[in-house]
């Protein structure tokens, strides 16, 4: 049986489940919702991750929103994290300001990823 990883991050798309898997660096296992999630779907993710540790990451725009929203009222033991909303999208935020984010709810990430902010 293979072992799963202790803690689930749930992302919107591919392009945001990349830039994160990028800048952690212990073992997560990272969902992509690819946008929305049917209630038979979220059903299914709430018995396989039960009892696991989930945090939320979805984009700071109408459809993230939404899709927090569903978690919220489906899935409340799941950690929300968010980026600014200025970033609006998970995938256009910069890899420093997700690696506080993720470091912010207790996640290792890789070292060069902070404290490199462009000015």
């Amino acid at each position: 049986m293979m072992e799963l990883d202790e803690k689930v991050i749930i992302v919107e798309g591919t392009t945001d489940k990349r830039k994160v898997r990028d800048i952690i660096k212990e073992p997560i296992e990272i969902i992509c919702t690819n946008g929305t999630i049917s209630i038979t779907k979220m059903d299914e993710l709430i018995d396989e991750l039960f009892e696991r540790d989930v945090y939320i990451l979805v984009d700071a725009d109408d459809a993230g929103e939404k899709l927090r929203k569903q978690f919220k009222r489906e899935f409340p033991e799941a950690e929300h994290l968010y980026i600014d909303r200025m970033y609006k999208e998970v995938a256009a935020a910069p890899e420093y300001h997700l690696a506080s984010v993720l470091i912010g709810a207790n996640i290792d990430v890789h070292k060069e990823y902070l404290g490199k902010r462009m000015i």
